[in-house]
């Protein structure tokens, strides 16, 4: 069995070197990249519009951006403006952010399911090429519409993936979203829950799991040297479980390591702090919730997500050589 094998992308690599490792993996058959908004330090639609300007296949999504930032109709427009770039390679993959980031530029992240709800509703019907009226808790429309003037006007085909972590979200994303992008850094016994949950949701709207795309976030840190790429791999699970530890509690991580780490590590972190944080972690947490090792331990690792659920492994390549990682899954089936 075959999977469509996708590259993520965060802010470890200057802009023009993710360009070039996106053709790469593009020249190797990868189906899609995904580029991140996390933290504050990339946002994720200029890396897009780079990426899709020097590709010709490969499917660009973001992975993902939040839903409180941006009001839905320059949403809507944003990746409308990438859609007329790369025409029906472009997926808009939305996420509830997280906290304290959120708490800290003043946004009170309330009801994020309904919040979520009015924007995938209304970006939808935007994209569309529908005028929308919309009264809802959070999104507000007078008879609104994407205003082409010089331009064919068309509707948009840009799939709405939605980054769930939480149970209540993913039964959210089987409802009214076209796909999931299922998160990194949890264990494959995380994904069975998301499975039943996402099919509780489908079920609303009379259809099923396997009617919606599951493309999953996976860290892989791979090198010939197991310990180095362990090490590598450490450095940014000290990173999620201090800075995020919904995720990681989510895939079983013991609430004393938690609580360890959450003494060492303020928010932002430095460097050092994550480095002294990382001596805590030990190997078994590491390879629970990442591909880390020899290049057979992470490709047994990946087929373990697509075991449980995954539909396309979207790999977050650690360590100094990332074109290896691509090699090492370019002719890959599970």
């Amino acid at each position: 069995m075959s999977v469509p094998l996708a590259l993520y992308l965060q802010d470890d690599l200057a802009i023009r070197d993710g360009m070039e490792l996106a053709r790469y993996a593009e020249e190797r058959g990868f189906a899609a990249v995904w580029q991140a908004e996390s933290r504050l330090v990339r946002e994720a639609t200029v890396p897009m519009a780079a990426i899709a300007a020097v590709t010709d296949r490969i499917r660009v999504g973001s992975g993902v951006v939040n839903n409180w930032t941006r009001n839905v109709a320059l949403l809507a427009a944003t990746f409308s403006t990438l859609d007329d770039l790369a025409p029906g390679r472009i997926l808009l993959g939305l996420g509830a952010w997280w906290d304290p980031l959120a708490r800290k530029v003043g946004i009170v992240r309330r009801r994020p399911l309904q919040a979520m709800r009015e924007t995938i509703e209304a970006v939808r019907s935007l994209l569309a090429g529908q005028t929308v009226s919309y009264d809802g808790e959070f999104v507000h429309l007078d008879g609104v519409s994407l205003d082409y003037v010089h331009q064919e006007r068309r509707p948009k085909e840009i799939p709405i993936y939605l980054g769930a972590t939480g149970m209540k979200m993913m039964e959210l994303a089987g409802e009214i979203a076209d796909g999931v992008l299922l998160n990194y850094l949890v264990s494959p016994d995380y994904n069975d829950r998301a499975m039943e949950h996402l099919g509780i949701g489908a079920a609303r709207a009379g259809r099923s799991v396997d009617d919606l795309d599951r493309p999953q976030l996976i860290v892989c840190s791979l090198d010939d040297d197991r310990d180095r790429a362990l090490d590598s791999a450490r450095m940014l699970v000290t990173q999620y479980l201090g800075q995020q530890p919904h995720i990681m509690k989510a895939s079983g991580v013991p609430e004393e390591l938690l609580e360890d780490i959450g003494r060492v590590l303020t928010w932002p972190a430095t460097r050092e702090q994550v480095a002294e944080a990382a001596k805590l972690v030990p190997d078994d947490v590491v390879q629970l919730i990442t591909a880390s090792g020899t290049p057979d331990e992470c490709r047994e690792k990946v087929a373990e997500y697509v075991d449980r659920g995954c539909t396309s492994p979207v790999l977050y390549p650690l360590g100094p050589d990332k074109r290896a990682m691509v090699d090492a899954f370019a002719d890959w089936t599970p």
